[in-house]
């Protein structure tokens, strides 16, 4: 884990970007954006195995980007609080820069 007493902001900001460098992390950190969900919840969502999950969601958490709580058997995992911006499910707010995703466009299907 990083200690974040001992970085500067620049330092912090840049450990922050390169966590979120990575398109499976973009796509659980917007997951996670519409709700807190289990790891089952994310896996339907995001198409990466369980174990490449797992690798994900430590990451996002060192990074302090996402919560996790155990909830029974199972672990619930949340965007930490001050990260979510007013738009629910829309954006990040990493006091550093803020990260907006688009709305999700339908997939285009190939001609035949």
């Amino acid at each position: 884990m990083v200690n974040k007493a001992a970085e500067s902001p620049s330092e912090g900001c840049a450990d922050i970007l390169r966590a979120l460098g990575d398109a499976t992390r973009l796509s659980v950190l917007q997951a996670l954006l519409e709700g807190p969900a289990h790891v089952n919840d994310l896996l339907k969502r995001v198409s990466v195995g369980q174990s490449l999950l797992s690798h994900h969601l430590k990451v996002l958490r060192d990074t302090g980007l996402v919560l996790a709580k155990r909830d029974g058997k199972a672990v619930l995992y949340r965007v930490a609080p001050g990260i979510a911006d007013q738009t629910p499910g829309r954006s990040l707010d990493l006091k550093c820069c803020q990260v907006v995703f688009s709305p999700v466009a339908a997939p285009k299907r190939l001609a035949k």
